[in-house]
């Protein structure tokens, strides 16, 4: 289709419509179109007709995200607003928090699908985006910034990190450790902006940085290395809930008191959140909601017929800090 589509000089939703028989396209370029499908002896695939004539809307998932606790809050949203919108969804994961093959992309593209909504990480996946984007079907990701040809679903994370990191100053910590997220994500990134952000508001502040990737290992890794420094850092905060409670599990392990010795806060306030003690202090994100937005976004494109577009700006929900037992103020004695 898409090479019927270059050929033509048209979009590949026009050739959608003159092969579907569809209004919105005038009788010259229907005629040229049907000259330029008999001149490359083009068949229209299976799948994709059977899409185009279905009423039922089918929205695939593609996701590798490391974190349980993370995808489960990601999926529910999106059951949730396919079952408003009357939609079926196939899922396709990649493995041990890498993309799935080009094969299975392929493949998965390839089955009748209406649109796709891709979880962080994979919003920012050169591999998988350029398998996607010639379909011309509607895209949304989440979690990811200017993504072309896709609608970007996220919150402001340079606002919230800087929000925590100000709440951790306020308590009067000045040994700051901070665990990195996945590199390859601009929302790791943000964050990190935003917690130097405070940071410089403040100065005499000491900052130990570590890298992690969002999953609960390299949390173990970082508490690890940020404990065992001349200085320890008073206050840690992770850049999502799984490595904020693996440094909790690592202070435990060393009997250190959280908060009374050691403040730990993390981001997402996913279940992980609240199924360890003391509970974390975290920034909300609300992953239902995000997850749901994407869904209706897709949902309402496809039922417009239109083309997949980058739909102007991103879409940036409300954060907020929830305040649990993971966080005290400075003892005296612990001040620089």
């Amino acid at each position: 289709m898409n090479d019927v589509a270059l050929v033509a000089g048209v979009s590949a939703m026009t050739v959608s419509r003159v092969i579907n028989g569809r209004s919105g396209v005038s009788d010259e370029t229907r005629e040229m179109v049907k000259s330029v499908i008999r001149d490359l002896a083009y068949t229209p695939n299976a799948a994709a007709r059977s899409l185009v004539t279905s009423t039922q809307l089918q929205i695939g998932i593609i996701y590798s995200n490391p974190s349980a606790a993370f995808m489960s809050e990601m999926l529910t949203g999106m059951f949730e607003e396919a079952s408003i919108h009357g939609a079926r969804l196939a899922l396709l994961k990649g493995e041990n928090g890498h993309p799935p093959t080009q094969a299975e992309l392929e493949d998965f593209a390839d089955s009748g699908l209406s649109g796709f909504i891709l979880a962080p990480p994979l919003g920012e996946s050169r591999k998988v985006l350029n398998v996607l984007r010639p379909l011309g079907l509607p895209m949304a990701v989440l979690g990811a910034y200017d993504v072309d040809d896709a609608q970007c679903v996220r919150i402001d994370n340079h606002r919230a990190a800087y929000e925590m990191a100000r709440h951790l100053l306020d308590l009067g910590h000045r040994r700051l450790g901070f665990v990195l997220g996945n590199p390859d994500q601009r929302a790791s990134a943000e964050r990190m902006a935003g917690f130097y952000a405070a940071v410089r508001e403040i100065g005499e502040v000491e900052v130990q940085v570590v890298q992690g990737d969002f999953s609960y290992r390299s949390g173990l890794a970082a508490g690890e290395q940020l404990l065992d420094s001349p200085r320890p850092p008073t206050a840690i905060f992770a850049s999502n809930d799984d490595m904020a409670a693996a440094v909790v599990s690592v202070a435990h392990r060393r009997q250190i008191d959280v908060p009374g010795a050691l403040t730990v806060v993390g981001f997402d306030d996913s279940s992980a959140a609240v199924t360890l003690w003391p509970m974390l202090t975290t920034v909300h994100q609300p992953l239902r909601r995000l997850a749901s937005e994407a869904l209706a976004y897709v949902a309402r494109q496809t039922a417009l017929g239109t083309e997949q577009t980058g739909a102007g700006a991103d879409i940036v929900l409300e954060h907020g800090i929830i305040y649990r037992e993971s966080t005290a103020a400075i003892a005296p004695e612990d001040h620089p």
